[in-house]
């Protein structure tokens, strides 16, 4: 046994002695050849190379170095982090007379660890020192850029050369009088998450190598020498720094084979068991750092798409999805579109550059998740919308489709509870019989908190607030940038701070000011109240407030000539009477219907979207957008008509 271990010693040490003269290869030996020195498939390339073999180090052998692609390293990379190389990597075990299978292993764990200790001296005492030293000599390249290629490989190296090489070594010779191997891996196996470093710096290191290859001459000329040398075997440098990343999984591969082999009372069953779960942790180590160089790097594509913004970027982040989606108007017609980066603590709101020199996006608003809402919007007009409330801004989104939309608000929901529960302050919210109210509660103390809901333009053709018609000259359109309803100038003639927005005075309403400043005695002395008309009535624009409401087209004389679209709706208030409004947010309808004792009839037009309200000389005519439309007006209709209840069970949603 010592005679074996002895020879082994001597081939190390031949090979050492190889790659310190690799430094001037005219001072090599000519009849010493490295794959001579070589006793393992893992050192020198095999006659038949298997599935994992196709990736290694170990392709055959030409006469001139040979570069790694990028396709290469990136296949790398994705085997290690997946963990493939467990189905198609298989240890070879050597043949021996004279030993047990487990002694086999141990055996070729030996030299397989003396020859990755030679292949670690040749990266870390050759090539990383020529390099070090022809950068303080000429200045020719920086020092610094030698020393991110090759990372942590000294500390590697040590390691290896110094404590488990030497470790493998003694247990080995006292084989007979302690057969066991489990103990001393257990001891070393924490240290083996040096290696996540060296990983994670991986890529970085490939990209310095190559970027300087052809920008330094001298740099070349280092490596070219080395790589020509009979102790680098022909190969480029990057072959030989492949070998750390692919150590780890060959150590569990060949500790799960010793672990097959031993007997079943074995006394080194239980410490090698341990330690093959030790290596284990320490390749998950390492796949946890490629995954972590994965998230920073696309991140920093990320950013770079976003021009490098000083406040947006952050290491630390995580972009949990992005995307284009339409963004409502509340003055436009037409939604526009707009792009989404939704990270876990932010929101950005983009437009895409025109010109996309450096950046493809411009960050139009930042909007915190901590402190955001988001809620599914019922809107005819817009199907498929959602309201994404946050401190900074509110923002009406239109997806493209369900599932579009779902999708999102799953995303939107998962960054505010991941938040929420970061910050120990989620509580969930009890729901009673009022919920309307609790929700209207809920946004008084929140006025002023965070940014509004704006209705938009075409909601509204009266002031929300004093009810009074717009027109273009004397009574235009404003916003209260508090509560976000559309009110004229006389009712919006207030400023108040808002923290939302710095503490900067903003435009508000009457009902704002007050709420906010609690100052009444400034305003104007208040009308005397009058009573309440029948017509002014809230719209009741959504499903939940109204037992049916859509649009509808409005024929006839009765209507006027232009036959204007209005918003129609019955509330679940008042469900024997239609309302019909000019817009779906107007506090006033222009005309309103008791249905009790009206006749319903089809259209003289012979539309099938057409039907008529009709009783004692009064006629009223509606055009409906669909047939299915029309068929829920005229059931909605019929039934108030004969006086039923709001409840109307079995029936489903009416309401557009």
């Amino acid at each position: 046994m010592k005679e074996a271990s002895e020879e082994k010693l001597v081939s190390v040490s031949n090979l050492v002695t190889v790659l310190e003269n690799s430094r001037t290869p005219e001072a090599a030996p000519r009849g010493h050849r490295l794959e001579d020195t070589h006793h393992h498939p893992e050192c020198r390339p095999p006659k038949s190379p298997g599935p994992w073999e196709k990736l290694n180090v170990g392709e055959a052998m030409g006469s001139e170095p040979r570069t790694v692609s990028r396709r290469y390293l990136n296949s790398l990379k994705n085997k290690l982090s997946s963990g493939a190389w467990r189905k198609s990597c298989q240890p070879v075990t050597l043949s021996g007379s004279g030993m047990q299978e487990p002694e086999k292993i141990v055996q070729e764990l030996l030299e397989t660890e003396q020859a990755y200790v030679a292949r670690l001296h040749l990266l870390d005492q050759v090539f990383f020192q020529e390099l070090l030293r022809a950068a303080r000599r000429s200045k020719a390249f920086p020092e610094d850029v030698v020393r991110v290629i090759f990372s942590n490989i000294s500390s590697i190296y040590q390691f290896h050369s110094q404590f488990f090489l030497p470790e493998l070594q003694r247990r080995l010779d006292d084989w007979t009088a302690n057969p066991r191997i489990g103990d001393v891996i257990q001891k070393l196996a924490p240290f083996l998450k040096m290696y996540s470093e060296y990983v994670k710096n991986f890529e970085r290191a490939a990209e310095l190598l190559a970027t300087w290859t052809e920008k330094s001459p001298l740099f070349q000329e280092v490596l070219t020498r080395i790589q020509s040398s009979e102790a680098s075997g022909s190969l480029t440098l990057q072959h030989h720094m492949l070998e750390p990343v692919q150590r780890i999984p060959r150590y569990e591969l060949l500790l799960k084979e010793y672990i097959q082999k031993l007997p079943a009372q074995a006394p080194d069953q239980a410490d090698a068991q341990k330690a093959l779960d030790m290596i284990f942790s320490a390749a998950q180590h390492s796949n946890a750092a490629i995954t972590e160089m994965e998230r920073l790097q696309d991140l920093w594509e990320v950013y770079q798409r976003l021009g490098l913004e000083d406040d947006i970027v952050d290491p630390s982040n995580t972009l949990l999805r992005e995307g284009p989606v339409f963004k409502i108007s509340f003055r436009r017609n037409d939604p526009m579109e707009r792009y989404l980066f939704l990270f876990n603590n932010m929101l950005l709101y983009c437009v895409p550059r025109v010109i996309q020199v450096g950046a493809q996006f411009q960050v139009r608003t930042r909007i915190d998740v901590a402190g955001m809402k988001v809620r599914e919007l019922m809107d005819a007009e817009f199907p498929h919308s959602f309201l994404v409330s946050g401190k900074q801004r509110s923002l009406e989104l239109h997806a493209r489709s369900q599932e579009e939309m779902i999708s999102w608000m799953q995303a939107f929901q998962a960054a505010i509870d991941q938040i929420e529960k970061r910050n120990e302050t989620f509580k969930a919210a009890a729901q009673g019989p009022e919920g309307d109210t609790q929700e209207q509660e809920l946004q008084s103390e929140e006025l002023g908190l965070r940014a509004p809901q704006w209705v938009r333009d075409k909601m509204v053709t009266m002031c929300m607030r004093c009810q009074e018609p717009f027109n273009a000259l004397t009574r235009r359109r404003h916003h209260c940038r508090a509560c976000g309803y559309v009110v004229c100038a006389r009712c919006s003639d207030y400023r108040a701070e808002l923290k939302y927005n710095d503490n900067r005075p903003n435009r508000v309403c009457l009902h704002c000011y007050t709420f906010l400043t609690g100052n009444g005695n400034a305003l104007p002395e208040a009308k005397e109240d009058k009573r309440r008309g029948i017509l002014e009535k809230g719209s009741s624009a959504t499903p939940d407030q109204s037992l049916m409401c859509s649009f509808l087209q409005l024929i006839g004389d009765k209507w006027g000539k232009s036959g204007p679209r209005g918003w129609c709706v019955i509330p679940r208030d008042d469900p024997l009477v239609l309302y019909v409004y000019a817009a779906p947010q107007d506090m006033r309808a222009h005309t309103s219907i008791p249905l009790l004792g009206y006749q319903v009839t089809v259209g003289p037009q012979g539309d099938p979207r057409v039907f008529q309200l009709q009783q004692s000389g009064q006629l009223y005519t509606f055009k409906a957008e669909t047939e299915e439309l029309k068929g829920r007006w005229v059931k909605a209709v019929e039934r108030a008509a004969s006086g039923c209840s709001p409840s109307w069970p079995n029936d489903g949603d009416l309401s557009d």
